[in-house]
């Protein structure tokens, strides 16, 4: 039995057994979570390698009725643990056990669909509490993007959000002649691992705001670029506001908050 790709549905089927064996091997453990779950393993090349880890129990999710088949067809060890579903409209509560009212934390992991994985990663940070590592490949530009630092022209919206409570690593290039079909760009793995943070010290609602406002029109500084948020005095008479999005840090962009906050 073999799954053929969907393009509709964004599938680049891994088929390097060394490079998903890497990916695996990148999940720490950190977070105390006995339960990963993997997004879109197709015909379960990474799946064989996060099975045979005895530190957690593995779960997947997949949208494609054929790659369901094939995996419980193939992994028997999987029995109970496929969830045939749409990562992204999926309630939270029911991952990664289909159980509902979960509460309990588990990894993310996966060789994600290009096409959805920002959305992905939003869904993620929406469930931070719940998700202390994440593990994933990317098109390269966007795990660049993710991982980039201030001062850097992949710097910007996802970097500084996901940036706020994850702790990201750029782990590896991986190019498109070890996937079936070869994508047309180079991909990137990166790990993501939750930090100590249990709040930001700022309006979380208004910072999003401030960060997505900043970074709207990156090439003018703050001072123009968040006008429609109507800044108050003491945002106004900061040297933030001289500077663009790309130059502030994740502290500095709380700092901001906490001043566009201010009305003394």
């Amino acid at each position: 039995m073999y799954v053929k790709p969907k393009k509709e549905l964004g599938q680049h089927f891994l088929k390097d057994l060394s490079i998903a064996q890497r990916i695996a091997e990148l999940l720490s453990g950190h977070g105390n979570y006995t339960k990963a779950l993997e997004i879109g393993p197709g015909m379960g090349v990474l799946t064989q390698y996060l099975l045979t880890d005895t530190r957690f129990e593995t779960y997947v999710i997949e949208i494609d009725r054929e790659s369901v088949d094939y995996l419980k067809q193939h992994f028997p060890k999987l029995e109970g643990h496929i969830l045939a579903s749409d990562f992204l409209n999926i309630r939270p509560d029911l991952l990664p056990t289909k159980q509902p009212d979960n509460t309990e934390p588990f990894a993310v992991i996966g060789n994600f669909p290009y096409n959805i994985s920002t959305q992905i990663l939003f869904k993620v940070l929406d469930m931070r509490n719940r998700v202390p590592e994440l593990v994933g490949m990317f098109q390269r530009e966007v795990a660049q993007r993710v991982a980039s630092g201030p001062g850097n022209k992949d710097y910007g919206i996802l970097s500084v959000l996901l940036q706020a409570w994850y702790d990201i690593k750029y782990e590896f290039t991986v190019a498109p002649d070890v996937f079936n079909p070869p994508p047309k760009v180079h991909s990137g793995v990166i790990s993501l691992r939750r930090n100590d943070k249990t709040d930001l010290g700022c309006d979380e609602r208004k910072f999003v705001q401030v960060v997505k406002h900043g970074f709207s029109q990156r090439r003018k500084t703050l001072r123009n670029a968040l006008k429609p948020l109507n800044p108050t005095e003491a945002a106004l008479a900061s040297s933030f506001m001289d500077k663009r999005a790309e130059q502030l840090s994740v502290a500095d962009f709380i700092q901001l908050t906490q001043l566009m906050m201010t009305t003394e």
